[in-house]
């Protein structure tokens, strides 16, 4: 049943959550900080997945599986991992009745796993580079959970390559980036920043952590895809090591790069309003649904008939599209119903625009109605959902732009993170001092730094020293 949303700008984290439940997207699960995905939301997901995967398999990477049970020993060699993630580990320590005798970490990541097994696959430079990715899923005890942002066991996917040379990882961690950066934009019309993180926000155990960053509708930041260079560091700690073409031994360089169903959340964040989901139509489990619309038996079974035979058209021009032939519900219930699960057109259709040999579209952006000609249905249906796709991208830049600020000093800094929200960039001069005093009086921290350094165009906004990067703060989830 459809229930009034909480509005956007009374309650954003309220709206947020009944959007999921009532549009059948997700519900908690009965362990603590776990969910059920639900087949609307995982369908969304699906098409998430198969955008990620194409790109992966275009840049030469394989998908394979490594366990979920990692024993203890194993993950602690890498010490500056370990401490990383350590606190959100699950342990188990029992099989059955029988206590084990090492304790197995259920992966929160899988460097550890995988790069032992690196080691042995690893002997010649002519067995590099590896470029493999898994989808799965993960567990991190989180104490604070959101449906699809944080919860506590999440699906994934998450790369680990190993190169022959330093240049060779580096270029593969900003080739990644730029596959994340390319779905987040033109798959889920998400406009994101592609930066670096700086070295207080880098994943545990690399050398730099490349980040696409999205605003939500209530301005506050989300992280929705990391790329990482690992340098050498877990290549040392597991011992992946070769033999170059020089005949020298050396230690494979690695990366490691990874999206989750958080993605899920930054779509309906990004998009979605006071009326439920706005769905980009490349990721909509339904791309458009037809209503038919009738009042007596007599109307019924032509309006049907029509209804029908438009779906079968529309498929066969490879549109997702279904009838709501529901007969427990009034129109007007469904509309509200495919709204609030975002479905990017509706085409309405009863016996007076059969008889105008027509039909009324409706796109879920704009909210307008056009009568279409019937035989001009098919033809016209892949202009209207890439003017939803667009429409969705330059809604959301626009809402960016407007929440995006230069900020001049410090004083101006702190009380627009603190007044307005939204992203702010300025100069930084680097030290972990100013990041931290920004971050305990406002609750933001730098969310990206240029990819490539740039002038920072002036002294540092935080304490007035030379500026060494330009640095985007914001408050994010």
């Amino acid at each position: 049943m459809v229930t009034t949303l909480p509005k956007q700008s009374e309650d954003f984290p309220a709206w947020y959550v009944e959007v999921v439940k009532q549009s059948g997207m997700a519900e908690h699960g009965l362990a603590r900080g776990s969910q059920v995905i639900k087949p609307w939301g995982y369908a969304i997901w699906e098409w998430i997945q198969r955008a990620l995967d194409d790109r992966f398999k275009a840049t030469g990477h394989e998908n394979l599986m490594f366990p979920m049970l990692i024993p203890r020993s194993l993950f602690e060699k890498e010490a500056e991992h370990v401490e990383g993630f350590t606190p959100q580990v699950w342990v188990v320590t029992h099989a059955g009745d029988s206590e084990l005798e090492e304790p197995l970490y259920i992966r929160p990541t899988s460097e550890t796993v995988i790069w032992n097994a690196y080691a042995k696959w690893v002997q010649s430079y002519r067995d590099l580079p590896l470029l493999y990715n898994q989808w799965c899923n993960v567990m991190r005890a989180e104490m604070r959970t959101r449906l699809f942002l944080r919860t506590s066991e999440f699906l994934w996917q998450e790369g680990h390559t190993a190169h022959s040379t330093a240049d060779e990882a580096h270029a593969e961690a900003l080739r990644m980036q730029d596959v994340y950066r390319e779905v987040a934009e033109d798959v889920l019309a998400i406009p994101v920043i592609a930066g670096r993180k700086p070295a207080s926000e880098r994943f545990p155990g690399a050398e730099e952590t490349y980040t696409i960053e999205a605003m939500m509708r209530d301005t506050k930041a989300l992280q929705s895809g990391t790329s990482h260079f690992l340098g050498q560091n877990f290549a040392r700690a597991y011992d992946v090591s070769f033999l170059n073409d020089k005949g020298e031994q050396d230690f494979a360089w690695g990366t490691s790069w990874g999206v989750s169903t958080r993605i899920v959340g930054a779509v309906v964040m990004t998009h979605g309003d006071d009326r439920g989901l706005r769905l980009p139509p490349l990721v909509a489990p339904t791309q458009i649904v037809i209503v038919p619309i009738y009042a007596s038996d007599s109307d019924q079974g032509r309006v049907l008939q029509a209804a029908e035979s438009l779906r079968d058209d529309l498929s066969g021009a490879n549109v997702r599209v279904r009838v709501d032939s529901r007969d427990q519900h009034r129109p007007g219930y469904k509309f509200s119903e495919w709204e609030l699960k975002g479905v990017p057109v509706r085409i309405e259709l009863g016996p007076k625009d059969l008889d105008a040999d027509s039909a009324v579209i409706v796109d879920r952006v704009s909210g307008e109605k056009r009568r279409v000609p019937l035989a001009q249905v098919v033809q016209s249906a892949p202009e209207v959902l890439s003017e939803v796709q667009k429409g969705l991208h330059a809604d959301a830049l626009a809402f960016r732009d407007r929440n995006t600020h230069e900020a001049s000093d410090f004083a101006e800094l702190r009380e627009g993170l603190i007044d307005q929200g939204g992203f702010w960039v300025g100069p930084w001069c680097g030290e972990f001092s100013c990041e931290e005093k920004v971050t305990e009086e406002t609750k933001a921290t730098i969310r990206a730094l240029p990819r490539d350094r740039v002038d920072p165009g002036g002294p540092c906004v935080v304490c007035g020293k030379a500026g060494l990067e330009r640095a985007t703060w914001g408050i994010s989830y």
